[in-house]
């Protein structure tokens, strides 16, 4: 697991330029090849990983430390917490209830990333249903 503090201003500023020269040069998203200066080589970037920079240059840009995990890395109930920025107890409870897949090493729950992405996106789908079934009732009722 890699962690990036929340970059610096300088940082920041780079971020935002380099995510601005992505989408003059290549607004598709399609892969690109990509040189480094000084060299003569040239290295094919695909279209996911092209993707994932974009995402985490658009993070840095706005001020946010961005941490990368692969899917398959086993996450200890601490590190799922900060993930979705919940206590650890919650996350206990979370996964007591079976909303989120887990195994046990030992006395020692373990969350296997791609669980922890899966309930958060679940989350998500969720708050943005409610969100629209309230705008629709709204709406409905002519207060909109």
């Amino acid at each position: 697991m890699s962690v990036n503090e929340q970059p610096s201003v300088i940082e920041q500023e780079q971020a935002r330029q380099a995510l601005q020269v992505l989408r003059e040069v290549n607004p598709s998203g399609q892969t690109i090849d990509v040189t480094v200066e000084g060299s003569s080589e040239s290295v094919h970037l695909p279209r996911a990983a092209l993707s994932l920079i974009r995402e985490v240059l658009a993070n840095m840009a706005a001020g946010q430390g961005v941490t990368i995990v692969p899917a398959h890395a086993e996450l200890t109930t601490q590190q799922a917490a900060e993930m979705l920025n919940v206590s650890r107890p919650h996350v206990i409870k979370l996964l007591d209830e079976g909303r989120i897949r887990y195994r046990m090493v030992g006395r020692h729950r373990r969350i296997l990333a791609s669980s922890l992405l899966e309930y958060e996106r679940s989350q998500q789908m969720t708050a943005r249903n409610a969100a629209d079934e309230l705008a629709a009732l709204t709406e409905d009722l002519g207060l909109y």
